[in-house]
């Protein structure tokens, strides 16, 4: 005989079972991360999006909104986000995937959400695989969702690493196309907007299912190496932790090998195999620190305990911390010869400093760093890109190009003559400088002054240098100029101008 009521339980299903564990644990992330206590909001939220896809499956036979739910558990955890963005993401592909509407978010959830959601919407399906103004197109609409609000981005960006988490599922081609547009398009996005962790792994998955032989091979021979690069490594930090150890610094020492996306680009770069890729060894020191005052000179303190032991290499010192990044990444770098002859490099970061590097702009929600914050970086370039969405060019191909650019280049620091500090872009020229300080001066440049000695508008600037810009107002911009230009700004308002003045902007042959 049954035990009295056992008839009436409900039994649970395997389905049900992982979606409300993996519920569970996105909602644990939640609940221990710094974010006011809104699980009423991500409830409701929760409920809705299982709801709607309650018959929906992806192709490797999961029930759909297993998938939502992952994208919100990234959104949290590994990207610091809070509950408005939790509920975006959790809702970001029911209208695609229903028959509810935008107006049926608006109404349930209020317009933060609703926008959120509406703008991962109009920049959802592929980029990939069009012709180039459709590409460019979709591109736009991608930046201006960010320019709007930069959650869209971030939770798109959310979406996007889950999908290749789980690309096993899609055939060769499929995962081919998604990878090429998630180096083209995501992974400079992450890098642009300070996301370090996200960008790497997002390469590393790219490179995984576009030359997955490749990919295998340099895992494998980091895997067979790994004992011996622990031994150096372990080597090579211990009389440093015992300095660290006497001056009472409470720390952390990672030991990491370069991403495989990274040692692969170097092979390629240099055309050497595996064991001859420089400084693939690296260090990262994590200290605690209360007093943003003393973090500058504590990772000062931190470079000579290196310098006691080790040959630093003068080439190769960073100073990202007087100088942050662009996307407000904040360290200091050195690399040093261990005792085994291998090149170590060594970053030096506070807790917080690490925390933005990993996170990016969202930590910025999290620290307020001032004058130097990712958060004003991010706006001025956003005010570029906003100034080139409200008058775009005709040639797609060259809003791409110069759209990818701004997003992953590297960057150099010029002085004006009163000492202004300016950054650029690696590869920027006196033209494109001219065009930072002001369009006028750039439309009438006509040279530059570097250490007294005059150069060229074309002439590739070097961080440190101290530049004057020389105009004539009687000079007009000719379309030649625009191979000198190296940077969105420049290139947009020299051809503003040129197509304003009915003087054809394409260049010679092209």
């Amino acid at each position: 005989m049954n035990p009295i009521g056992s008839s009436s339980i409900p039994s649970i299903s395997d389905d049900d079972r992982r979606i409300f564990e993996a519920y569970r644990q996105m909602l644990d992330a939640y609940v221990h991360s710094n974010h006011r206590r809104k699980i009423e909001i991500i409830e409701k939220a929760f409920r809705f999006a299982r709801t709607a896809h309650r018959d929906m499956r992806r192709r490797n036979g999961d029930p759909y909104v297993l998938h939502p739910i992952a994208v919100a558990r990234i959104a949290v955890e590994e990207l610091g986000l809070g509950s408005t963005s939790i509920c975006a993401a959790l809702l970001h592909d029911v209208v695609a995937n229903s028959d509810y509407t935008h107006d049926d978010i608006l109404e349930g959830f209020g317009p933060k959400i609703a926008s959120i959601v509406e703008g991962i919407d109009r920049i959802s399906g592929g980029i990939m695989g069009q012709n180039a103004e459709v590409q460019a197109e979709k591109f736009r609409k991608l930046l201006l969702s960010m320019s709007t609000d930069v959650r869209v981005v971030l939770v798109k960006m959310a979406d996007r690493l889950h999908n290749m988490r789980t690309l096993d599922a899609l055939l060769p081609d499929k995962q081919r196309r998604v990878a090429d547009e998630t180096l083209y398009v995501y992974a400079p996005l992450a890098h642009r907007l300070g996301l370090s962790k996200m960008k790497y792994e997002l390469e590393d998955l790219s490179l995984r299912y576009k030359e997955p032989q490749v990919y295998a091979d340099i895992r494998s021979k980091v895997v067979e190496s790994e004992a011996e690069r622990q031994r150096i490594v372990s080597e090579f930090v211990a009389p440093v932790k015992e300095k660290l150890d006497q001056a009472g610094f409470s720390y952390e020492i990672k030991a990491r090998v370069k991403s495989t996306y990274s040692i692969y680009n170097k092979m390629k770069k240099k055309g050497v195999p595996f064991e001859e890729v420089y400084d693939i060894y690296a260090v990262r020191v994590i200290f605690d620190n209360d007093d943003d005052v003393t973090e500058k000179l504590r990772c000062w303190q931190i470079y000579t305990f290196f310098t006691d032991f080790y040959q630093v290499h003068p080439g190769r010192l960073r100073d990202w911390i007087s100088t942050p990044k662009a996307n407000g990444y904040r360290a200091l770098h050195l690399t040093a010869m261990g005792n085994h002859g291998k090149w170590i490099e060594v970053q030096i970061r506070s807790r917080k400093m690490d925390e933005i590097a990993e996170l990016g702009y969202a930590a910025h929600w999290k620290y307020k760093t001032g004058e130097q914050s990712a958060e004003g970086d991010l706006e001025a370039w956003m005010n570029t890109i906003k100034d080139i969405l409200a008058h775009p060019g005709p040639n797609a191909i060259d809003f791409l190009d110069t759209i990818k650019l701004s997003l992953y280049s590297k960057e150099i620091y010029v002085f004006t003559p009163k000492g202004d500090l300016i950054t650029l872009p690696s590869g920027s020229t006196v033209l494109d400088m001219a065009f930072e300080i002001h369009s006028q001066l750039g439309l009438h440049c006509v040279a530059g002054q570097i250490n007294r000695r005059l150069v060229n508008p074309d002439h590739e600037l070097q961080s440190g240098d101290q530049v004057r810009i020389i105009s004539a107002s009687n000079t007009c911009p000719t379309p030649a100029m625009l191979s000198m230009c190296h940077t969105v700004k420049a290139r947009h308002r020299l051809r503003t101008w040129l197509r304003r003045h009915n003087v054809p902007d394409s260049l010679p042959g092209g």
